[in-house]
């Protein structure tokens, strides 16, 4: 945990050389930060990013967990010389993100990190970003598999899905009804999530739950808001909602906190937006929620790209390649569910009552 803390407390050290990817620097002090910045950013053999541009794309502007994911990016790249281009879709769409993919293709980038709004719906500018010389990943929401060379996973799909599913279990009692709130229906890791979850629930420890629904916030605060409330009409014996999108559980915590509803919520979410509902009382909304370090996953990102460019790695089974002095460097390349191969960073962290006062000015 120690550890886990110290990469965040390295954000307000290097904001200054962020600008572009977040306006929002998260709390430090001067020692935690000097241990960190030694983490980020020792020389690794063969990642030197010198004279090199390397881009990534987020999957929607004003998400600040993906201002998150692209400080960490923008962190290694710069630290190992190289150029970084960050791009924030003003709409969470596939087409905002083909029109970027076309404009970073026409500025010749030499990596393009990508985390895909829709899986299929991207291939055919990632296929003609590659057949340009461009190496292309994707981090957090994967592309289908024969548009990238490698998926950097934020967490196994299966860990996730049974984190998720015992937590809705332990939250119930063990039964009754319980709804979803996603992000958009074509956002591939809420989508791999939620499979993953409902095999879970095909286990018999599960039976006496019932998910009447999955809606669809469009990881829009309002219109999360609206799907919150719905649900709440449209079923007066719900008990949980789970909700794998950090705006959707924003959104309805405060829903739910708001209205002093009997419903009770978990899922993914930012300590900071979060900190004031979670709580085991009927006071609270939430009473714990799960989520990992989103600037560890860009950073993990850059040092993909990077070694991606340089060759080092291809995206192969079996590859390994040196991450600086992260948790788990050095990583390995693995197959993935869908066919292609991916990169984990680690398993899902748990936030309560117990931490989340730690956590809530670090992210």
């Amino acid at each position: 945990m120690k550890r886990f803390l110290s990469v965040f407390l390295s954000v307000g050290m290097v904001a200054s050389v962020l600008a572009g990817c977040s306006g929002n620097a998260a709390a430090t002090n001067a020692s935690g930060a000097a241990e960190s910045s030694n983490a980020a950013t020792s020389a690794v053999a063969g990642a030197s990013a010198t004279g090199k541009t390397f881009a990534i794309v987020t999957k929607s502007a004003g998400n600040p967990y993906n201002e998150k994911e692209a400080e960490g990016f923008q962190q290694v790249i710069e630290q190992q010389g190289g150029t970084c281009i960050v791009k924030h879709p003003e709409a969470a769409t596939a087409d905002a993100q083909v029109s970027m993919i076309q404009s970073l293709i026409s500025q010749k980038v030499d990596s393009i990190s990508i985390a895909a709004n829709d899986e299929n719906a991207l291939q055919a500018s990632l296929q003609q970003a590659m057949k340009a010389g461009i190496k292309v990943s994707c981090f957090d929401s994967k592309t289908n598999k024969n548009s990238r060379q490698v998926f950097v996973n934020q967490a196994g799909t299966k860990e996730i899905g049974q984190a998720l599913m015992d937590a809705v279990y332990d939250i119930s009692g063990g039964s009754g009804d319980w709804a979803i709130l996603s992000a958009t229906s074509q956002a591939t890791n809420q989508n791999a999530w939620i499979a993953a979850m409902k095999t879970v629930m095909k286990g018999s420890k599960y039976s006496k739950l019932n998910l009447v629904e999955v809606a669809y916030g469009d990881d829009e605060p309002q219109k999360s808001t609206d799907q919150t409330q719905a649900l709440l009409s449209k079923y007066p014996n719900l008990k949980v909602l789970c909700s794998p999108t950090t705006v959707g559980i924003s959104a309805a915590a405060k829903v739910l906190q708001d209205k002093k509803s009997k419903v009770k919520l978990t899922g993914l979410g930012l300590p900071s937006e979060m900190a004031a509902y979670i709580g085991t009382d009927a006071d609270h909304s939430c009473p714990y929620m799960f989520l990992w370090n989103p600037v560890e996953l860009g950073q993990l990102s850059a040092y993909t790209s990077i070694a991606l460019v340089n060759g080092t790695l291809t995206g192969m089974t079996g590859d390994t390649f040196d991450a600086g002095n992260m948790d788990n460097s050095p990583y390995k390349v693995v197959d993935a569910a869908d066919g292609g191969t991916e990169i984990i960073l680690g398993a899902p962290f748990k936030f309560d009552s117990s931490n989340i006062d730690e956590w809530k000015n670090v992210y």
